[in-house]
């Protein structure tokens, strides 16, 4: 979700198999530079290879290039890595977000083979997204400070998950502006 000269992205923290709970700490929210993260929902094992070759991707970006890689740069790099594993694809849904050029927030979403939306307010992906999107719709307002950011991304989440049995045990919220990064724990539903 996006606010003014920043942005919020968050998950759940449950890591299940169909109904079955394997993990209620399941870190989905990725750093890839100071300014820019990736979220992975789909299957895990997947998000997290696909999250190693993003990092190497990105530390060869910066050797040969000598900077960070901007947010637009960056969906397309995910983008085509989805999109030559097309015919075996990797089961993740990424949501990338970062600051670029003036600190302008970007957001992208993409499916599992690199088509990309692009969005000017809030994007959703997991299990729990037909809920999400009501709940972010109904919440969302555009230029929102940090602090409002916070609490609108979180009772978003937490309202979507409550709907879902799917999803749930708490949430994971990174706001990201131009001179920090604030990271907080959300305790929900706990079944």
């Amino acid at each position: 979700m996006v606010g003014k000269n920043c942005f919020a992205i968050a998950s759940d923290r449950r890591l299940g198999v169909q109904l079955q709970t394997v993990a209620t700490d399941f870190q989905r929210v990725f750093k890839i530079h100071g300014k820019l993260y990736i979220g992975l929902s789909g299957l895990a094992s997947d998000a997290q290879t696909l999250y190693q070759r993003l990092v190497f991707k990105h530390k060869l970006y910066q050797l040969r290039e000598e900077r960070d890689m901007k947010p637009e740069t960056f969906a397309s790099l995910v983008s085509s890595m989805l999109y030559e594993k097309r015919f075996g694809p990797y089961f993740c849904q990424p949501i990338i977000a970062g600051l670029g050029q003036d600190d302008e927030p970007f957001i992208c979403t993409m499916d599992c083979i690199g088509a990309k939306e692009l969005a000017k307010d809030f994007v959703v992906s997991g299990t729990a997204s037909e809920s999400l999107y009501g709940a972010c719709e109904s919440m969302y307002k555009p230029n929102m400070e940090p602090e409002e950011l916070f609490e609108t991304i979180s009772q978003a989440l937490l309202s979507s998950v409550d709907r879902d049995c799917l999803s749930g045990w708490g949430g994971y919220v990174l706001i990201v502006t131009p001179t920090e990064v604030q990271e907080r724990i959300l305790k929900g539903r706990m079944d």
